[in-house]
């Protein structure tokens, strides 16, 4: 009888940490979004005369968006039942690959606008390039276990987005050495 308990205590220790597929693509979703209005804050930040606070509210949408990647991340690494199905893995696929033009977007934008960064005062640069390297390591996690969940078949497919991503951080981390 006592094993029998403590069975049962530790299949609820453990479904206490077991993420859905649904879970792994409402994260995504709420990546998107946490993104978009990352992207918006760099966009409307303008090329010259851009104040402490757009800065800041870029700093904070930043740290939004870092923190639903590591959500999304903690989910994805621990999605169960395993094996996920084929259509639930080309499911999670095709939500992940709607953030790279989303992520192209934001990187594109940081580049674009370094020299308005670096026109403020007080370190603004190099709070964008610590907040670059923190979205950079979250974003490289979140990846990594979305395609180390991927079955064989979608593996390349999800390498290829991960590339591409990676590419353009590569060059916004250059931009900002």
């Amino acid at each position: 009888m006592r094993f029998f308990g403590v069975l049962a205590l530790a299949s609820l220790f453990v479904s206490g940490f077991a993420s859905t597929v649904a879970d792994v693509e409402a994260d995504i979703s709420i990546i998107a979004d946490r993104l978009t209005t990352l992207d918006n804050s760099i966009t409307a930040f303008p090329s010259t005369g851009g104040t402490l606070a757009q800065a800041l509210t870029i700093h904070s949408n930043s740290q939004n968006a870092i923190t639903a990647l590591n959500q999304g991340t903690t989910d994805a690494q621990n999605v169960a039942p395993l094996p996920i199905s084929e259509a639930d893995s080309r499911s999670i696929l095709t939500a992940f690959e709607t953030l790279e033009p989303i992520i192209e977007h934001i990187l594109g934008g940081l580049i674009t606008k370094k020299p308005a960064f670096d026109a403020l005062l007080g370190g603004i640069t190099g709070l964008v390039t610590q907040d670059l390297r923190n979205l950079d390591a979250s974003f490289t996690a979140f990846e990594n276990a979305i395609c180390a969940g991927m079955p064989a078949d979608l593996v390349g497919e999800c390498e290829a987005v991960k590339g591409r991503i990676d590419a353009a951080f590569a060059a916004a981390n250059a931009a900002y050495p």
